[in-house]
């Protein structure tokens, strides 16, 4: 008889929840087990091994990410859709520190995350179409766009800032030159 709450999809929200309290590197099998008061050996009845677990938690993670990025992009563009799409991104970093560390790890074009981390590509492309920038130099640009919010939030969320000041108003910098940068996007 399974234990209520034990399936996969109870077992990958609970490591997610495990991920923001201790860490996601942190989140084990066995912790996972202790939390269900469940030997480590019954969950491998839900999950192949760590390494599934934490892909799990990675899709949800982005998953999570995509649709609060998606509500924040409704009906903006341009400057106001770059805006809105950094502040879901930035404040899922905040509410769900493990989930957003989860959200990093590397997705094979196979894995069972793929289509998510695809999603959350295409909601940061739909960004640069008011830009109007060409196909081809939009990888370019997301990996930017990706670059600077993932560095300021993983900077942030580690402490790296609190000595500084006024965090808000780098973040607007920040903003305000990734704006001009894709409004000057240099053309072949």
């Amino acid at each position: 008889m399974a234990r209520a709450g034990v399936s996969v999809d109870g077992l990958t929200r609970a490591a997610a929840e495990l991920a923001d309290e201790i860490g996601f590197d942190q989140v084990t099998v066995s912790a996972l087990a202790r939390r269900f008061n469940v030997t480590v050996a019954s969950l491998y009845s839900h999950i192949k091994n760590a390494d599934d677990l934490r892909v799990r938690v990675a899709a949800l993670a982005l998953t999570e990410m995509a649709d609060r990025a998606s509500d924040a992009l409704a009906g903006r563009a341009g400057k106001d859709a770059l805006v809105a799409f950094a502040a879901a991104y930035r404040g899922y970093a905040k509410d769900h520190p493990g989930r957003y560390t989860a959200a990093r790890l590397r997705i094979d074009a196979d894995s069972l995350a793929a289509p998510a981390a695809i999603r959350h590509a295409e909601l940061m492309r739909a960004i640069l179409r008011e830009y109007d920038l060409p196909e081809v130099e939009q990888t370019h640009a997301v990996r930017l766009l990706g670059s600077a919010f993932h560095g300021f939030a993983s900077l942030e969320t580690a402490g790296s800032f609190a000595h500084s000041g006024d965090v808000d108003g780098s973040w607007s910098r920040v903003l305000d030159v990734l704006h001009t940068s894709l409004v000057n996007w240099p053309r072949e």
